[in-house]
C-alpha cells in the first residue's frame, strides 16, 4: 500500500510539472496570436474547441470506456469547465492589455485563491500557505510597476479574475477525481469550457474582424496542443496530489513564461517587476518546507454533493 501511494505521488508530481511546462507555453502562443491580429476571444474559442475535439476523437477511438461518467460527476465537470471557461475569457482578454510575462506572474497567484476556495470547502490552508500569501501581496504590487508608466489596470483586474476562477475549478474537479479517471474529467471539463467560450466569441461579433493573413495559425495550433496536454496532465496531478499541491507545483510555469516572453516575444520587464518576480519565486521555494497531504474523500463542504453516496462506482457495463 505504501509503495502504491509513493508511486502515485511520483506520477502526480511528474504530471503536475509537465502541466506547468505546457501551461507556461500557453500565454506565449496566445500573445503571439493576438499580436498577429486574432481577437482574444477568438484565441480562446478556437484553441478550446479544437483541443476538445482532439481529445474526444482520441478517446472515442482508443479509450471509449472513459466516456462513461455518473450524473453528479458530470455536473461537477460541467460546473468546473464553465467556471474555467469564463476565467479563460478574462485571461486572454487581459493579454491584449498587458505583457505575457507580467500577466503570467499575476496569474500565478492562483494557488492562493485555491487555498481560499478550499478553506470554504472545509480544507483550511496550512501555516506555510499563509506565509506565502504574505510574501505574494507585495510581489503583486511590484509586478504592476513598469517604471515608466502605470500598468493597464483593466488588464491586471482581468488577469486576477481569471486566476481566481481557474483556482475555483481545481477543488471542484478534485472532488470528482476521487472516483473518475482523469481523461474523463478532462473531456467533460473541456466540453463545458467550449460551450462557454465559443458562443461568447460568436455573439460578441469579434469574428467579423478576422485577420486577413494566416500568421496566427501556427500560434493557435501550438496553443491547442499545449491546452490538450496541459489539461490531461493537470487533472492527473490533481488525482494523485490534490488541488493545492498541484497548484503549488504549477507555479514553475512562471520560469517557462517569463524566460520565453523575454527571449521569444522580446518583452522587457522593469527592475521593480524583476524584484517582484524574485519575491514571488521565493514562494515556490517554500513549497519544499510544507508537508504535503494526499487527497482524500472528505465529508461536508461546498462541493460534498459532487461525490457519490457509494464509493463503489462502476466504470464498465461488465463491472
Amino acid at each position: 500500500m505504501q509503495s502504491k501511494t509513493k508511486n502515485g505521488r511520483i506520477i502526480g508530481i511528474n504530471a503536475a510539472l509537465f502541466s506547468a511546462f505546457f501551461l507556461g507555453l500557453a500565454p506565449i502562443f496566445g500573445k503571439q496570436a493576438i499580436l498577429f491580429g486574432l481577437n482574444p476571444l477568438g484565441v480562446v474559442a478556437i484553441r478550446t474547441f479544437f483541443a476538445t475535439l482532439l481529445l474526444f476523437l482520441v478517446m472515442a477511438i482508443f479509450q471509449r470506456q472513459y466516456l462513461y461518467i455518473y450524473p453528479a460527476g458530470l455536473i461537477g465537470c460541467l460546473l468546473a469547465g464553465s467556471i474555467n471557461g469564463i476565467g479563460s475569457l478574462f485571461y486572454y482578454s487581459s493579454l491584449s492589455h498587458i505583457n505575457a510575462g507580467v500577466g503570467q506572474l499575476l496569474y500565478s497567484l492562483y494557488p492562493l485563491f485555491v487555498a481560499f476556495w478550499m478553506f470554504l470547502d472545509k480544507q483550511p490552508p496550512k501555516r506555510m500557505t499563509i506565509i506565502r500569501l504574505i510574501l505574494a501581496l507585495p510581489a503583486v504590487y511590484l509586478l504592476v510597476q513598469t517604471g515608466e508608466e502605470s500598468l493597464n489596470l483593466i488588464g491586471v483586474v482581468q488577469m486576477l479574475i481569471g486566476s481566481a476562477l481557474y483556482a475555483l475549478h481545481l477543488p471542484i474537479n478534485q472532488r470528482v477525481l476521487y472516483d473518475i479517471p482523469s481523461p474523463t474529467v478532462t473531456l467533460y471539463t473541456l466540453t463545458a469550457m467550449t460551450a462557454i467560450v465559443v458562443p461568447a466569441y460568436l455573439f460578441s461579433g469579434a469574428f467579423i474582424d478576422f485577420p486577413d493573413t494566416n500568421q496566427f495559425v501556427w500560434p493557435v495550433i501550438g496553443l491547442t496542443m499545449v491546452t490538450f496536454f496541459s489539461r490531461l496532465t493537470l487533472f492527473m496531478g490533481i488525482k494523485f496530489l490534490g488541488g493545492m499541491q498541484t497548484a503549488l507545483l504549477g507555479l514553475s510555469e512562471l520560469l517557462v513564461t517569463v524566460l520565453l516572453s523575454v527571449l521569444w516575444l522580446g518583452e522587457v520587464m522593469s527592475p521593480y517587476q524583476w524584484i517582484g518576480a524574485i519575491l514571488l519565486a521565493s514562494t515556490i521555494l517554500l513549497i519544499g518546507i510544507e508537508k504535503p497531504s494526499p487527497p482524500t474523500r472528505r465529508k461536508g463542504g461546498w462541493f460534498s454533493w459532487l461525490t457519490p453516496a457509494s464509493s463503489d462506482v462502476r466504470w464498465h457495463p461488465g463491472d
